[in-house]
């Protein structure tokens, strides 16, 4: 697996940082931050002036990039039996599951020492025999990759010379993530051979592949197993598509995992994972999926019970950087992320605060997922106090220094209704790990009034106001 490490290890977080010119130098990092984003030019340019989208690819590689651990999650778990002659149990210990030694030993080298409250339920059905089919979904973080990457190592028949798992990821970047985590689960186990189906990646047209374990995007997985025929489809035993939220979202990869489906025998395993789990991810999963158990994990309990929310009247949007300014001179605040709604309103925060001495990073749609990571780098590290982002950021990356969030422009969808899902995932970026967490609203007009009561109507947790020309009423919030 030397190689498999090396080029995985190409990933690492510290490695792509380091390979920036913007990082190699403080202030021409400074120089090109002030150049590029922070003054913008009077006219009002389309694109930044529409809502900054993430693109769930990027958004995914960054989590798994950045993550630097289990979170320890208190969520419960929803789960579904189709099939009642499945076994269903939990297991405290990974010992309790009475894995191969090697592959123990690589499970404690990569730091996890007890199973994550998924991995709990997840690895006694992943790992039962005869084999069950499953449909798993929760956030990044919660151990999912580890879980399923244990299944497709513990399924391999090292005396078989032939490919016996399949693991599609949507995009080149994400399956070499999940190949970092194979080989470093598997460097005990160096019988267990394992290939890259990506891009750069050729084999002759006359051999045949042997690797037990490829990992790699739909489109050279068919080509290899269907239009050039390197491997028998009919010998895979276990199929595990990650990503299925992502790999819906890309053009063509639906068909292909579908296509790729139809080549496997009835008897493989088949494992399906996603972040999320609305109508058309499971729609798509039970096209590919028969009988499985279903674990979820329940979003909406991802509490706010510890976060404390407010909401600010403001005029404008000057009303609304007074308000930061007056609630910085009140209260001491460790690190901070601020939410707007567009690039262009991001600047113009960001220029406003950088002028006035805050050490500000800018997040936006714009940055390559390279210099996002520098800029998450640098804030992770404490370099810079203020993150002023868009909705690229609102799901799933964990900072645990973070204790105030606040929304500038409150998120709304296309027609302009509250957006609850993503207010969720914004405010969740403090009050992470069992801390307490401050959120701050800015509410300018009776519109925004209306979002902000729709969404405390929703979650039913008062949103309390606050007086931000009142040093008194803002330092009560700090305490």
């Amino acid at each position: 697996m030397t190689d498999w490490v090396k080029k995985a290890e190409d990933q690492e977080v510290a490695k792509l940082v380091d390979q920036l010119q913007i990082q190699s130098d403080e202030n021409t990092f400074a120089t090109r931050n002030n150049s590029c984003i922070y003054d913008l030019p009077a006219t009002k340019n389309n694109e930044e002036s529409e809502p900054d989208v993430a693109d769930p690819a990027e958004t995914s590689l960054l989590i798994k990039i950045l993550g630097k651990g289990l979170v320890n999650t208190k969520l419960s778990l929803d789960i579904q039996q189709k099939n009642p002659m499945s076994p269903l149990h939990s297991v405290k210990t990974f010992e309790a599951l009475h894995l191969k030694e090697e592959l123990l030993k690589g499970i404690y080298a990569m730091g996890f020492n007890t199973p994550s409250k998924i991995q709990e339920t997840a690895l006694p059905t992943l790992l039962a025999d005869p084999p069950q089919n499953m449909i798993a979904q929760s956030q990044s973080g919660t151990g999912k990759t580890a879980a399923f990457v244990l299944a497709m190592l513990s399924r391999v028949n090292v005396k078989l010379n032939h490919p016996q798992v399949l693991c599609l990821s949507p995009t080149y970047e994400l399956a070499i993530q999940t190949g970092e985590v194979a080989a470093r689960m598997g460097q005990f186990c160096p019988e267990i051979k394992l290939r890259f189906a990506v891009r750069g990646e050729e084999v002759e047209r006359n051999q045949k592949i042997t690797e037990h374990i490829l990992i790699g995007t739909p489109g050279k997985m068919l080509d290899w197993g269907y239009k050039f025929r390197l491997f028998d489809m009919k010998k895979i035993s276990v199929f595990v598509l990650d990503e299925a939220d992502v790999m819906i979202a890309t053009q063509g990869h639906h068909d292909q995992c579908l296509r790729i489906h139809k080549l496997l025998n009835q008897q493989c395993q088949m494992l399906f994972f996603s972040a999320t789990y609305d109508r058309e991810v499971m729609d798509f999963a039970k096209l590919i999926v028969t009988e499985p158990t279903i674990i979820r994990l329940n979003r909406e309990q991802e509490s706010l019970d510890n976060i404390k929310q407010y909401y600010v009247k403001c005029k404008n949007e000057e009303g609304k950087y007074n308000a930061i300014q007056n609630i910085y001179g009140c209260i001491s605040i460790g690190q901070a992320i601020i939410f707007c709604h567009t690039r262009r309103t991001a600047g113009w925060l960001a220029s406003k605060m950088t002028s006035d001495g805050h050490s500000v990073a800018v997040l936006s749609g714009d940055l390559t997922v390279e210099q996002r990571l520098a800029v998450l780098d640098r804030f992770r590290s404490g370099l810079q106090k203020v993150l002023i982002t868009t909705n690229v950021l609102s799901r799933g990356i964990d900072i645990e220094q973070v204790t105030i969030v606040v929304n500038f422009d409150l998120p709304v969808d296309i027609r302009g209704n509250a957006d609850c899902e993503t207010y969720l995932h914004r405010i969740g970026r403090t009050g992470r790990f069992g801390k307490s967490g401050i959120a701050i609203n800015l509410v300018s007009g009776d519109k925004c009034m209306a979002v902000c009561k729709a969404i405390e109507k929703h979650f039913k947790k008062d949103i309390h106001i606050l007086n931000t020309d009142s040093a008194d009423d803002i330092e009560k919030i700090g305490n």
